[in-house]
């Protein structure tokens, strides 16, 4: 195989091409070995990274500023934002856990992390040891889950990453543990419920007993996108479980998470997965490898 090659199927290498919503992995980087280069994206990723550092050290460039993250700091990259990081100069090594995915969209809330002022990455030092254990564990577990080889790896791997996001969240200094408010919940059920009707706001702030603009207001501050964006989001969700687990025609899966026009359905399909959904039901019945990406590599 060419050393070309090579890279390209080496998701620690530049040069590797993402193909799904998330990818996972360890990168060991020693001083003056292969891996010891800066990662250099000026325009980010469209998904967000959690990198979380268990050995040495590295050094991060945010905007005009830049520090260095030890063993036990956890950072997170949001989407868009650039990416420039690398072993710190003074450190023998720099071993970080990683995990890159495209966030759904509910867990907006979960990623409005404490940043350096005028600086865009989050951080989120882990002191406790017993913490450290955890998240790390999470990160491992993340990445063997989606390396499994079953058609529903990536949704369980998913499951761990919004478990990994909920932690950080009850870590973060001054972060708000309320629960949903119950009309949000009941909100959000009565649109799972009966996700194959187009149920208008009007219809669904009625059963909720609220005004449209104040179940509009409420809805958006606490699950971070508005209605009808978190109800596309369901049957997406619904309609890429059904297309990896079933046989069901394309047309009757359109049918049953909300199109009645199977072509519509594709394009938004298309617009929010990056294929259409005949070719991400062939690309998990083929079993493709997991180590593929959509937008550089994730180191």
């Amino acid at each position: 195989m060419s050393r070309d090659a090579a890279r390209q199927l080496n998701p620690l290498l530049p040069g590797y091409n993402f193909n799904l919503y998330l990818v996972a992995g360890l990168t060991p980087i020693e001083q003056d070995g292969p891996l010891d280069f800066h990662i250099d994206r000026p325009g980010g990723m469209k998904g967000c990274i959690l990198n979380l550092t268990v050995a040495g050290s590295g050094r991060v460039h945010d905007g005009e500023h830049r520090f260095d993250c030890h063993e036990g700091d956890l950072l997170l990259f949001p989407a868009g934002v650039p990416h420039y990081y690398g072993r710190a100069p003074q450190a023998e090594r720099w071993h970080h856990r990683w995990v890159y995915f495209r966030p759904r969209a509910f867990w907006a809330s979960w990623l409005r992390w404490p940043t350096a002022p005028g600086g865009q990455v989050g951080r989120l030092p882990l002191t406790d040891p017993a913490l450290r254990e955890e998240m790390a564990q999470l990160f491992a577990d993340i990445d063997a889950t989606h390396r499994g080889g079953r058609r529903t790896s990536q949704e369980l791997a998913l499951n761990l990453v919004e478990r990994l996001l909920i932690r950080c969240h009850e870590e973060q200094p001054g972060s708000d543990a309320r629960p949903l408010d119950s009309r949000i919940q009941t909100a959000c059920q009565l649109l799972t419920d009966q996700l194959a009707r187009d149920l208008s706001l009007e219809q669904v702030a009625a059963e909720v007993c609220l005004s449209p603009s104040r179940l509009a207001h409420l809805f958006r501050e606490q699950i971070g996108v508005n209605l009808l964006r978190w109800r596309e989001d369901q049957r997406i969700i619904l309609a890429k479980h059904m297309l990896q687990s079933t046989a069901t025609p394309v047309s009757a899966i359109a049918a049953r998470v909300g199109y009645d026009d199977a072509l519509y359905f594709s394009r938004v399909f298309r617009k929010r997965v990056g294929v259409a959904p005949t070719e991400f039901r062939r690309s998990h019945a083929e079993a493709a490898d997991p180590w593929i990406e959509v937008d550089g590599d994730a180191r």
